[in-house]
């Protein structure tokens, strides 16, 4: 029973040290992601804005992104560039740092 609440609790604040994200490396990471959403997540044509957005928001979405349960061609093979939980966190914590437009 322990040793299930210690792996339990070290879950936790693994995930939670994840989602922290690092804003500086998610710029980096994020070159791609410019194109259509704007050097500063402003947001260029259809592409929504991401500056300033929650960054749990934007993280949901990206995973939705990712696993399928949102739909967009797009958006699912930029999601996928992304290599682990570490790095969707830092990019978006990188647009969730920008001021809004």
């Amino acid at each position: 029973m322990t040793k299930l609440l210690l792996a339990a609790a070290l879950f936790a604040l693994s995930a939670a040290a994840a989602a922290g994200g690092n804003p500086a490396a998610g710029k980096a990471k994020a070159s791609t992601c410019v194109a259509c959403h704007g050097a500063n997540g402003e947001g260029i044509g259809p592409s929504p804005a991401l500056a300033g957005k929650s960054q749990d928001d934007l993280l949901a979405a990206l995973g939705e992104y990712k696993s399928g349960k949102r739909t967009n061609v797009t958006m699912k093979k930029m999601a996928g560039k992304l290599k682990n939980e570490e790095d969707m966190a830092d990019v978006c914590a990188y647009f969730a740092s920008l001021k809004k437009q």
